[in-house]
C-alpha cells in the first residue's frame, strides 16, 4: 500500500482538483503539506488598499462596505457592485452576469460588516481601482455551525504561494483534505524522538498541523520554527556523514621536506607572506602530513593570495612523490593558473629540462580544446608523473586522464563544481587524496557552516603589501555626459600605460539569453554549459522590474562601439569571450597584458583569477543585472598593482529597487564578506544551495541560512552527536530517508553566481 504521504493528490483529492496543483509542481499528499503559507492573514488586521499597485495580483484582507446588483441599461445584463474597505481606502468589486438571479449569492454572502480575503488583478475605471470577477472567501460564513464560525474567525488565516487559477483558500481546502485525517504513524519523523525531547519540539504532524491550521500566531510560529530545524537538521545530518565517510578513509601522509622544492621556492619569493598565508599555510602542511585526506576550505577576499598558500600545498605534494591537480571552471582561468605558476616557479617549473632546476616539475596543462598534440604531450606528462602539477578544466575528469600519483587535488571557484565532478577528479587516485577548496567569494560564517559543513574552513583576510586598492562609482547609463566623462578617463588611463576592461554581459547583440560557455566540452548545451561556466548572476535573480527595459548591452556591439568614439581614436581595442577558440583567447590577453590592447571588451570571462597588474580601470555596463558577488569578483580583477584602480558601474536601474541597491552596496564598501552576507539576503536559499544549476527545487522552504544561525548552529550540535553514534544512520532510517529524498549533490554546495 501506498504511504499517505506519497499518495498522488489524484487519489486524494480527485483528479479534477489535483489537476491545477499538479501545474504548480504538487504531486503528492507531501508536496502540498510542504508547500507552506508565506504569510498569515489576521481577521482583525485589514490590507492597506492605498499600496494595490495597477496590474498586480493580490489577495487581500477586508471588510465588506456595500453590494448592489443592478441592471445594466445600455448593454445589457445586469451588475453587481461590491466594495470593500480597510477602514480608511477603498476597493471596487465588479461582476458581471446575463441576469441579476446569477449574481443574487454573491450579494447574500457580501453582507455588509463581513471580512474576507479577495484576489484578482488591480484595475482601473473610471478613476476608481477594482477587482473584476475576484476569487474570494469569507472568514466564517462557511463554517457548519456558529462556533465554529466564532472559532475560524479569531484564528490566523494561513496566505499560501498561489496562482490566479488556484486562490490561497483552495489551497487551504486542499490542505485540510489531506491532513485532517492522517494520524502519527503516517507522517514519518526524520528528528530522532530523544532530540525533539532535549528541545521541547513537537512532532512533525503537529508541526503540520501548527503551520497549515494554526490557532494562534504562537502557534504556527511554534510549527514554522519546528519545520524550520527539520531542515536544518537534515542537512546537517548529510554534511556530518560526509565527514565522518572522509575521516575514516585513508589517504598517503605527505610530509613537508626540508631540502625540495618547496625550501627553493619559499627562499626565491621576492616578497614577504602575510601573517594570514603563513598561519593557513602551516594548518594546511599539518593536514597533508597526516594519513587521514585533508577536506579544507580555503576562502579569502579578492587578492587576498590564495593562489600561493594553494602553491606552496601543491609543491609539498610533489616533494613527498606525489602529484597535484588544480581543477578550475573556465578555459581562461585554467590557461592564466598555469602561466602564473609557471611564472612564480620560474626554473622550478622546468624539471628535466636544459637550465631547469634541480629540484624542478612541470606544470601541465589540459583542456578541451587542446589540440592533439599539445593534449598528447599533458596526457603523457600526467601520466608519467613528469608534471608534478596538472591544471586544467573539467577536462581533467575524462577517462582518458591518468596520474601516477595523485596527491591533491585543489579545485578553483568550488561552488561552480558539484560534488560529482569533484569525486570524478578524487577517484583518479588510488587511495583517497587530499582536498583543498578555494573561493574567491567571502562565505558568511552561516552559510559556510551550512554549505561547507563537511570542511574545515580557512580563512585569508589581509591583502599582500603593494596592493592600491579600487574606487568605485555608480554611472547612470542615461546620463550623456557621464558617460562621456567614462571614457576620457579610460583614454587617460591608457595614455599613462594602463589597461581598461569593459564588461558586457552579452557577446552578440542578437542573442536571446546572456550566456557564454567557455568549458571547451564538445557537445553540451548551452544549459548545461551554464552549470560550468560564465552566466552572469541576473539570470537567477528577479527584481520585480519591468519587463521593458532596453537591451543588454553585447561584447561585439560596445566593442564596434568604442572603436568608432572620438576620445579612444588610436587605441587599440581588444574582444574576449568564451565563443572564441582557446588560443585566439590567449592571444587576446596576452596582447591586452601587454598593452597592445589596452581596452578588453570581455564578458564575465574575466571575473575570476585573470591577473593583470597593469589593469586599473573597469567599466561594468548593465551592472545592476548582475549579483553582489559577481560584482565584487568582477572588481577584483584591477587595483591589483601598485596604481589605484576605478571600477564604474553603468547601471539603469530606476532608485529605489532592489538592482539599485545591489548596485549602490557595491559602491559603499569593498568588505567582501559584508556584502556576501548582503547578496544572500537578496537572494534565495535555493540558489544559495544550487537548486537553480541542479533544475530542482529547494529542499529549504523555510530555512534561512542568515537569520536562523542560531537554530542551524543547533541543529549541526544535534546531527552531529547522532551520526558519531550511528553512522549508516541504521537505527534513524527515517532520517536516512529524509536525507535521500530531500537531498541531492548538488543541494551540498555553495552556489555563487550571484
Amino acid at each position: 500500500m501506498t504511504p499517505r504521504l506519497a499518495e498522488p493528490l489524484a487519489t486524494s483529492l480527485g483528479k479534477r482538483a489535483a489537476g491545477p496543483l499538479e501545474k504548480m509542481g504538487l504531486v503528492t499528499v507531501d508536496d502540498l503539506l510542504r508547500h507552506y503559507p508565506r504569510r498569515y492573514g489576521d481577521p482583525g488586521t485589514l490590507t492597506d488598499m492605498d499600496r494595490l499597485q495597477l496590474g498586480e495580483h493580490v489577495t487581500v484582507m477586508a471588510r465588506v462596505a456595500s453590494a448592489t446588483v443592478r441592471q445594466m441599461r445600455s448593454r445589457g445584463g445586469a451588475l453587481l457592485q461590491a466594495t470593500v474597505t480597510d477602514g480608511r481606502h477603498e476597493l471596487a468589486l465588479t461582476f458581471f452576469a446575463k441576469r441579476a438571479g446569477a449574481l443574487r449569492p454573491h450579494e447574500d454572502k457580501l453582507r455588509p460588516g463581513r471580512s474576507g480575503l479577495f484576489t484578482g488583478v488591480v484595475s482601473e475605471y473610471r478613476g476608481t481601482r477594482q477587482l473584476t470577477h475576484p476569487d474570494y472567501v469569507l472568514v466564517g460564513v462557511d463554517a457548519d455551525d456558529d462556533e465554529e464560525a466564532l472559532t475560524e474567525a479569531s484564528r490566523p488565516i494561513p496566505i499560501y504561494p498561489a496562482t490566479a487559477s488556484v486562490p490561497t483558500w483552495r489551497i487551504q481546502r486542499a490542505v485540510r483534505t489531506v491532513l485532517d485525517p492522517l494520524g502519527a504513524q503516517d507522517v514519518p519523523d526524520p528528528v530522532p524522538d530523544e532530540v525533539r525531547a532535549r528541545l521541547g519540539l513537537p512532532s512533525r504532524l503537529d508541526a503540520l498541523r501548527a503551520v497549515h491550521v494554526p490557532d494562534s500566531a504562537p502557534h504556527w510560529q511554534s510549527g514554522r520554527r519546528r519545520l524550520r530545524f527539520e531542515e536544518a537538521f537534515v542537512l546537517q545530518a548529510a554534511l556530518a556523514q560526509r565527514r565522518a565517510a572522509a575521516a575514516a578513509e585513508e589517504a598517503t601522509a605527505r610530509p613537508a621536506r626540508a631540502d625540495g622544492t618547496l625550501a627553493d621556492f619559499d627562499a626565491a619569493l621576492p616578497f614577504t607572506l602575510t601573517d594570514g598565508q603563513h598561519a593557513v599555510g602551516a594548518e594546511i602542511a599539518a593536514d597533508l602530513a597526516r594519513a587521514r585526506p585533508m577536506q579544507r576550505l580555503l576562502q579569502g577576499e579578492v587578492g587576498s593570495g590564495k593562489t600561493i598558500v594553494a602553491l606552496r600545498a601543491m609543491l609539498q605534494v610533489v616533494d613527498a612523490g606525489g602529484q597535484a591537480a588544480l581543477l578550475a571552471p573556465t578555459e581562461v582561468l585554467a590557461a592564466q593558473h598555469a602561466r602564473t605558476l609557471r611564472s612564480m616557479l620560474g626554473p622550478l617549473a622546468e624539471g628535466g629540462l636544459l637550465g631547469g632546476a634541480a629540484n624542478g616539475t612541470r606544470v601541465a596543462l589540459l583542456t578541451g580544446s587542446l589540440g592533439a598534440a599539445a593534449r598528447k604531450s599533458a596526457l603523457l606528462e600526467a601520466a608519467s608523473g613528469e608534471a608534478g602539477i596538472v591544471v586544467g578544466t573539467h577536462a581533467l575528469l575524462g577517462d582518458q586522464v591518468q596520474f601516477a600519483d595523485l596527491g591533491l587535488v585543489v579545485v578553483d571557484e568550488q561552488h561552480r563544481f558539484g560534488v560529482e565532478q569533484r569525486d570524478a577528479l578524487r577517484a583518479k587516485a588510488r587511495v583517497a587524496p587530499h582536498l583543498l577548496v578555494m573561493t574567491a567569494t567571502p562565505i558568511p560564517r552561516t552559510v559556510a557552516m551550512t554549505v561547507f559543513g563537511d570542511l574545515t574552513t580557512s580563512t585569508l583576510t589581509q591583502i599582500p603589501a603593494g596592493r592600491s586598492g579600487t574606487d568605485s562609482h555608480v554611472v547612470p547609463a542615461d546620463n550623456p555626459r557621464w558617460m562621456e566623462r567614462v571614457w576620457e578617463k579610460v583614454r587617460e588611463e591608457v595614455d599613462a600605460g594602463r589597461r581598461a576592461y569593459v564588461v558586457c554581459p552579452r557577446i552578440h547583440p542578437d542573442d536571446d539569453v546572456a550566456l557564454d560557455g567557455d568549458d571547451g566540452a564538445p557537445g553540451r548545451s548551452r544549459r548545461a554549459a551554464a552549470e560550468f561556466d560564465d552566466v552572469p548572476e541576473f539570470l537567477e535573480i528577479s527584481d520585480g522590474e519591468a519587463p521593458d527595459r532596453a537591451p543588454l548591452r553585447a561584447v561585439l556591439e560596445v566593442a564596434d562601439m568604442l572603436r568608432s568614439t572620438p576620445r579612444l581614436d588610436g587605441v587599440e581595442i581588444g574582444v574576449l569571450h568564451g565563443q572564441m577558440a582557446a588560443a585566439d583567447k590567449d592571444t587576446a590577453m596576452a596582447r591586452f597584458a601587454a598593452g597592445e590592447a589596452p581596452v578588453l571588451v570581455s564578458t564575465t570571462v574575466v571575473e575570476v583569477g585573470v591577473d593583470v597588474p597593469e589593469a586599473t580601470v573597469m567599466v561594468v555596463f548593465d551592472a545592476d543585472r548582475f549579483g553582489i558577488s559577481q560584482l565584487h569578483q568582477l572588481r577584483g580583477r584591477i587595483g591589483r598593482g601598485r596604481d589605484h584602480g576605478l571600477c564604474l558601474l553603468v547601471s539603469t536601474a530606476r532608485p529605489g529597487t532592489p538592482a539599485a541597491a545591489r548596485v549602490e552596496a557595491l559602491a559603499d564598501t569593498t568588505d567582501g564578506f559584508e556584502l556576501a552576507t548582503l547578496d544572500l539576503e537578496l537572494r534565495s536559499e535555493g540558489d544559495v544551495l544550487g537548486a537553480a544549476q541542479s533544475g530542482r527545487t529547494s529542499s529549504l522552504r523555510l530555512l534561512r541560512v542568515v537569520k536562523d544561525a542560531d537554530l542551524i548552529a543547533e541543529a549541526r550540535t544535534e546531527a552531529a552527536g547522532v551520526v558519531d553514534a550511528d553512522p549508516d544512520l541504521e537505527g534513524h532510517p527515517e532520517l536516512a530517508r529524509a536525507i535521500a529524498v530531500q537531498l541531492d549533490s548538488e543541494q551540498e554546495e555553495f552556489l555563487e553566481r550571484t
